[in-house]
């Protein structure tokens, strides 16, 4: 309970509904007799006066002694006009085809043991105040309220629990402040773009017959609502618009929102060089990337201006047919868009540089579980963008299901309001509304800075992709589709009977857009199409790699080593770590060793002193899983963060490191959008351990493997993997390296298996030096998780200094006579170390060399092809694993190595058999198979000695 002076307008804002009936009661009986109540309101009703009532935020009038029956009726009608808010959604016209019966029953007087002749006794702000004065009684509030929230847009927000957006929304809703009355030439422009979208579907459906498009049709006025969303947003400041949407209605929003010309869309039905026809556009359609996509997946770039003084950029992100995942990454451009990241700390954000506009499927918005994911992403430090719009394009059904068999909700949008995301549900077939909402929302996010979700519930005029028919297993639905007009022809028929346009000027709209659709079909018509296409090979960029510096200076790492041990006098380092980050003040000293974390830190202070920002997420990033990182210190009394990457004194650009939620695909997609957006950021993405990869599945395959062939869109993300075998058991063993290798093809990235902390180092080194060339690739590493404080994996600080990345290191690099080399043992990662383990005595194993392959993908075939041709006398090659046969890089490196080895031999594998699971559940069992692994790679069995 607020104590009484605490200010009065601030204490009433939490009262809403029963609550503030309950309020009236007790002032009431405290009127009557003050020890009636608790203490606690009867201090506070010590210090109000009736006349207090009405100067507060919810003016109520106060009943007088002398009525005692009275305040059961205004409790009564408070109860009524919350429950108008809350469930007058449910009696709403919103749903086109009339095909859902209105439930008025939390709307009508009886229920609430009143009647007309009560509410005209009680004054009008029992029900509104904001329109009070508008109306002579209660009753006549009541009738407006009852119209306001049961026409055609429906609201939900009782589930907003901040009192100022919840009376921000209260205000605007009921004082009708964002449904302006259109002029003239606003309701023109609505037709005129509405007769845009149908004449476009309808030219596409009778001249590509039996083609999909995933027609608009049913919400077409989607596209209108995004324009107004669009041009709010510009208005706002906004220089990006960031828009990520599935296959339904795409064609048609690329044409009108983001203006790829009609050409290039008819072009890539026919299959013509769609480059010839818009030179300035480049190729973007189907002829676009080596193995291209369908035309529906493919998104664009617009530079739009508004009013000649305001330039944004449009986006719609490039997308697979897995619905839903994008709106992820488009949330990643969006935060790339709005964080200046030139300065030294964490980036700075701007909220009102970028907006994301995400359009969902009805079943696929609570069916897929990626949304509740992104959603739990809108107001985390490091993945906010101030606020997401999101349309739900409701035709009512997902491809043949209806919606009682795909959720168990009323509303396909009750997912939102777990995030307390406000929900406006409107009838499509209403455009006027429809551009209102829009409005609505864009005011909202710039106010409240928040997410706001869109229900337009329309239908959909054809089957899922125009080539089923619909009646087969929506007959009842389809019976009132095909008699349904459409919202041009509803629009149409309204604005004639106000008297804004006739026939002739309708027909003339309707020619006019039929003869610019014909004449861009027949000028794709007249090109010559292309007899043969060609896919080429994506040029080799190999021999660039190996030409970048990356040694730094033992100077300059010596001293940023120093800077970052100093923190603030007055910040307490917990007494364990400070012991821990002590150790690393002599690591870069003549017999110092530098080990995993420490390499990483002084990569990135390396790289933040080039000038190229970075960011790392991931769960428990900031610390490191493994407790190894510890880049983000917090004082041990106050529990303030201090991060010594923002305070060295050669920082150049932003470093931020955030904790993410227990998410993958959504945090990876993110990741991902955000690296797509500023290529210039080093971003990385790490998982706490590497089969939690397994649930970013989707992200990987579709848009980190394969985006840069379907799309064009390049990558340089780069994944920290944590693998490894530590008899642990299955789970957290394998971060399954096989599914990265099987996806590598076309130099798509490249996948990475390190056994010393200086190939860690020169490699983020080297990635970040290549992060806006054309050569550039996302990076799989399979980092290691036990080795991370190995001793065999930490490196010289003249590693760091002199040497390079090398994508194959021989352990014997130096002690070989080659011609007494027999075995040629091949492996990476921490095979090789746990082999280097068993090493100890080199002249023991002077007929052996190990190999290991530190780089996997693209395959270092030169590298090795020049090992092979020193030893001249082997006669066994093995390839070593700890994962299982069908695991691990066993059946990529197989036939790679076969075509290297020397004539008549083969390679042969050692290691685990094949299995389902990745590990062993029992230690001492893991034990035992890794020991005989290790005997067999090292035991010369036809001699019988080590």
């Amino acid at each position: 309970m607020n104590s009484p002076n605490e200010d009065k307008k601030a204490f009433f804002d939490g009262f809403f509904g029963q609550n503030l009936g309950y309020l009236i009661d007790q002032f009431e009986r405290y009127k009557q007799d003050p020890t009636a109540v608790e203490h606690e309101l009867s201090l506070f009703f010590e210090e109000i006066t009736e006349a207090d009532f009405s100067d507060l935020n919810h003016p109520i009038p106060v009943v007088t002694a002398q009525q005692p029956d009275q305040h059961e009726k205004i409790i009564a009608a408070v109860k009524l006009t919350e429950n108008i808010r809350t469930y007058g959604h449910l009696a709403a016209d919103i749903y086109p085809l009339g095909n859902k019966k209105p439930d008025l029953s939390h709307l009508e007087l009886k229920s609430y043991r009143l009647s007309m002749e009560d509410l005209k006794q009680l004054p009008a702000e029992i029900i509104t105040q904001n329109e009070a004065s508008s109306f002579q009684t209660a009753l006549e509030a009541y009738q407006y309220l009852k119209e306001i929230y049961t026409k055609t847009i429906a609201y939900e927000f009782d589930h907003v629990h901040d009192a100022k957006e919840k009376n921000w929304l209260i205000e605007r809703i009921e004082g009708n402040r964002f449904q302006t009355s259109y002029n003239k030439e606003k309701k023109l422009n609505i037709l005129k773009r509405l007769y845009e979208v149908e004449e476009f579907e309808r030219f596409l459906h009778k001249t590509f017959v039996g083609q999909k498009r995933f027609s608009i049709e049913g919400l077409d006025v989607m596209v209108p609502v995004i324009d107004e969303i669009i041009s709010e947003a510009v208005e706002g400041g906004a220089e990006f618009i960031n828009i990520g949407m599935a296959h339904r209605g795409r064609l048609n929003v690329l044409a009108h929102v983001l203006g790829k010309p009609y050409e290039m869309i008819f072009a890539e039905f026919q299959h013509a060089p769609n480059k010839e026809l818009v030179p300035s556009e480049g190729s973007i359609g189907i002829n676009f990337g080596w193995t291209g996509d369908v035309k529906y997946h493919l998104g664009l770039n617009r530079q739009l201006t508004a009013n000649n003084t305001a330039r944004a950029r449009v986006t719609l992100a490039n997308n697979p047919s897995h619905l839903e995942y994008v709106g992820a990454v488009v949330e990643g451009f969006t935060r790339a868009a709005q964080d200046n990241r030139s300065k030294p700390g964490y980036p700075t954000e701007n909220f009102k540089t970028a907006l994301s506009i995400l359009i969902h499927g009805d079943a696929a918005f609570p069916g897929e579980g990626i949304v509740a994911e992104t959603l739990n992403l809108s107001r985390l430090r490091g993945y906010r963008t101030g606020g997401t719009i999101h349309i739900i394009s409701n035709n009512t059904i997902g491809f043949t299901t209806e919606s009682w068999d795909s959720r168990s909700t009323r509303y396909a949008s009750d997912l939102a309001k777990g995030y307390e995301i406000p929900i406006i549900h409107v009838n499509a077939d209403d455009p006027e509304s429809c551009i209102a909402v829009a409005i609505l929302a864009a005011e909202y996010r710039t106010v409240f800075q928040k997410d706001f979700l869109i229900d337009l519930v329309g239908y959909r005029r054809f089957g899922h992709n125009e080539m089923d028919e619909p009646m087969t297993t929506s007959p009842q639905m389809y019976k009132l589709v095909q008699k349904h007009p459409t919202v041009r022809e509803i629009y149409a028929k309204n604005l004639k009977i106000e008297g804004i346009v006739n026939d002739r000027q309708l027909s003339e709209i309707q020619i006019e857009i039929q003869q610019r659709l014909v004449a861009a079909n027949q000028k794709v018509s007249t090109v010559k199409k292309e007899q043969k296409v060609e896919i080429p090979e994506p040029p080799s960029f190999d021999k660039k790699y190996k030409s970048i510096g990356t040694r730094v200076s033992l100077e300059t790492l010596q001293k940023i080593n120093q800077e970052l041990l100093q923190w603030p006098k007055e910040f307490n380092v917990f007494n364990k770590l400070e012991k821990i980050l002590s150790r690393r003040a002599d690591a870069l000293n003549d017999f110092g060793k530098v080990d995993w974390a420490l390499a990483e830190t002084l990569a990135f202070a390396t790289i933040l002193a080039d000038g190229t920002p970075i960011r790392v997420s991931g769960q428990d990033s900031e610390r490191g899983t493994f407790a190894q990182r510890n880049l983000v210190l917090h004082d041990s009394q106050t529990g303030e963060p201090f991060v010594p990457l923002h305070h060295f004194s050669e920082a150049k650009a932003s470093f931020g490191i955030y904790n993410s939620p227990l998410t993958e695909a959504a945090v990876v997609g993110f990741d991902y959008g955000y690296h797509v957006f500023s290529p210039e950021t080093l971003v990385i993405w790490e998982a706490q351990y590497g089969d939690f990869a397994n649930a970013a599945q989707v992200m990987f395959d579709q848009f980190i493997a394969a985006g840069r062939a379907k799309w064009g869109q390049n990558s340089g993300l780069v994944l920290l993997l944590p693998h490894g075998y530590e008899g642990q058991g299955p789970e957290h063993s394998s971060a399954r390296l096989e599914r990265f290798l099987q996806s590598a093809a076309e130099k798509n990235w490249r996948v990475i298996n390190l056994t010393t902390a200086a190939q860690y180092f020169h490699l983020l080194r080297r990635q970040a030096a290549q992060l806006t060339k054309e050569e550039i690739r996302p990076l799989v590493i399979m980092s290691p998780k036990s080795l991370l404080r190995n001793p065999l994996v930490s490196s010289l600080a003249i590693e760091l200094s002199k040497g390079e990345f090398m994508p194959v290191i021989e352990h014997f690099a130096f002690s070989r006579e080659n011609e007494k080399v027999k075995r040629i043992v091949l492996c990476t990662g921490k095979m090789a170390i746990d082999i280097a383990d068993q090493l100890n005595e080199e002249s023991v194993f002077e007929w052996l060399q190990v190999i290991r392959l530190e780089e996997i993908y693209p395959f270092p075939t030169e590298e090795i092809k020049h090992i092979f041709a020193k030893y001249v006398n082997i006669s066994e090659v093995f390839w070593v694993q700890e994962e299982p046969k069908n695991m691990g890089a066993w059946n990529f490196v197989e036939p790679r190595i076969n075509e290297l080895v020397p004539k008549g031999m083969r390679v042969e594998y050692i290691g685990r058999r094949r299995r389902s699971s990745p590990a062993e559940g029992e230690p001492n069992v893991h034990k035992l198979i890794q020991t005989k692994i290790l005997q067999a790679a090292l035991t010369r069995v036809e001699e019988g000695r080590n």
